[in-house]
Formats: C-alpha cells, sequence, structure tokens
C-alpha cells in the first residue's frame, strides 16, 4: 500500500470533511478557484459587498475549523475561509516552498478569483505565518493583520523531536501530542461543534503532519512591515518561542498589538469576540 504524502488527506477524512462543510452555520457559497499552485476551496458567507475578511487556518486542518466563527464575523464582513494548498482539505496537494514568492502568487490568485483588491487576514499558526508573509510581500493587498500563534516570528521549539515517538504509541501518544499543543480538552463542547471535532480528531489520526521548516522573518523584514497588525500568542506554547516572538515585535513594529496570554498554549480558543474587536480597530486605524 503507498503510504500517503504528509499533509494530504485520506478519502476517510474527506468524505468527514464534507460531511462537516454540509451543516456551515448559515448562508454561505463554496467555490472551487483555478490558480497557478492548483484548485483551491474557498466558503465565503457575508454580505456580499462587506469589508473582505481572509481567514487561513493552521497545518493539519481546514477552513472548517473557522465555520463558527466566520458566523460572527460574516455580520460584518465577508468572509472567505480558504483551504490552503498542501493541508488536508479540498485545495490542491502543491506544497511550494515557504522561502519564496510561490504562496503570495497563489494568494494573488485566490484574491483575483474572488474579484477582491485588499483585505483583512487573520492566520492561525502556518497560516499566520502565510498572512504575515504575505502582508510583507503584497502590502496592498493586506489592510489590517491578525496573527494568531504565528510561525516565523519567534524560534520554532524542536518539538517534532518529542512529537516522532509519541507518534508510535497510538491513541494514547496522539492525546498527549493534543493536550501539549492544545490544552486541556474542554469539559463541556457545544454539541454542534462535535462534528467538527471528530473531524479534527480524524485528521490528527490518518493525515501524516508536514515536516514544515518554516523561514525566520528577518528583523530588516519584519520592521518593514505595513499594515496594522495585532499578535495574539500563549505562554504556554510548545511549539514557539512565544516570549521572545511578542517582545521581538514590540521591537520591531512598535505600533503592534502585542498580546502574550500567561495560562494560553499554542492553540487558543475563545477569541472569537476578540479577533473581531481587534479587526475593527486595525481597520480604524488604517482610515485615519
Amino acid at each position: 500500500m503507498k503510504r500517503q504524502r504528509p499533509g494530504i488527506p485520506t478519502q476517510h477524512v474527506l468524505a468527514a470533511y464534507r460531511q462537516v462543510l454540509s451543516d456551515w452555520p448559515g448562508p454561505h457559497e463554496s467555490h472551487h478557484l483555478a490558480t497557478r499552485a492548483g484548485s483551491t476551496f474557498v466558503v465565503s458567507c457575508g454580505p456580499e459587498h462587506g469589508p473582505a475578511l481572509v481567514l487561513l487556518h493552521g497545518t493539519l486542518s481546514n477552513a472548517a475549523s473557522w465555520m463558527f466563527d466566520a458566523e460572527r464575523w460574516s455580520e460584518h464582513y465577508r468572509v472567505h475561509a480558504v483551504d490552503i494548498i498542501g493541508e488536508p482539505g479540498l485545495s490542491e496537494g502543491t506544497q511550494p516552498a515557504l522561502d519564496s514568492d510561490a504562496h503570495a502568487q497563489w494568494l494573488d490568485d485566490v484574491l483575483d478569483a474572488l474579484g477582491v483588491e485588499s483585505a483583512a487576514f487573520v492566520g492561525l499558526s502556518f497560516g499566520g505565518f502565510l498572512a504575515l508573509d504575505y502582508a510583507l510581500r503584497r502590502p496592498a493587498r493586506v489592510n489590517a493583520l491578525v496573527l494568531v500563534s504565528p510561525s516565523g516570528i519567534g524560534r520554532q521549539r524542536a518539538f517534532l523531536l518529542k512529537a516522532l515517538p509519541l507518534l508510535l504509541l497510538g491513541r494514547w501518544g496522539r492525546e498527549r501530542l493534543r493536550r501539549a499543543v492544545m490544552g486541556p480538552a474542554p469539559l463541556h463542547a457545544p454539541a454542534r461543534a462535535q462534528p467538527l471535532l471528530d473531524l479534527l480528531a480524524l485528521i490528527r489520526a490518518e493525515v501524516r503532519p508536514r515536516p514544515l521548516r518554516i523561514p525566520p522573518i528577518s528583523d530588516e523584514r519584519l520592521a518593514a512591515l505595513h499594515p496594522p497588525v495585532a499578535l495574539v500568542m500563549g505562554a504556554r506554547d510548545a511549539l514557539i518561542d512565544t516570549p521572545a516572538a511578542a517582545e521581538r515585535m514590540k521591537r520591531l513594529v512598535p505600533t503592534a498589538d502585542v498580546t502574550l496570554l500567561a495560562d494560553a498554549y499554542h492553540y487558543i480558543p475563545g477569541l472569537r469576540e476578540d479577533i473581531l474587536a481587534r479587526l475593527r480597530q486595525l481597520q480604524n486605524l488604517q482610515h485615519e
């Protein structure tokens, strides 16, 4: 049996993903967009002529991870939740080099196909790196930036070396990894979120993680960041040296809104209203 390439979903995962998408809350549209990196899947919701908001998820995830956030944010924005190429969603399995212009060109094509000239971006983890990289390469196309636990600003911890042995220990090992990254599981998850949680657990069980080597963003590049930016990180992050990342952002981008949450992990729940408030504040700054 041919071994699945890292990041590429199994048919079981794709079937579960399509089922979760069928329960996306509220009116929405699904698109399969042609880009130079291949077909890209996007879920759009909110007023057709509202300000554009692009959501970029983390690795081992897909657009469904934003579905309940998008439900709220689409009251104010035209939200576009993008399946990142090379990740376990419905986009092409292409995995371009991270130190090239390839992902920026891909996002150019996505925005062009959506008819979006400029957008606010929210990026989580790997998606945060892609959003930040895009803002640095295409500042005219990003009008506000909210980064949650992004890669590329602080040193990556040697987490994969600890993770690989645990991956060999089945369900127990995967649960140890999940707790290290996401913190304790909620005692009472909302019933409507259970299919999404089951999908994410299935992805962790069936999709091999990509050995991502995130290229560090230089001081010179980071200091040149143009769009207003908010950075939210957890001090207990197992993947990134977040205290150093927060200090670096404050030093190089003095206008940045930087928050380091003492008891938060890499995954930070409960940010829906906080991110909405930050987005609106950043866009007000953009218009001053």
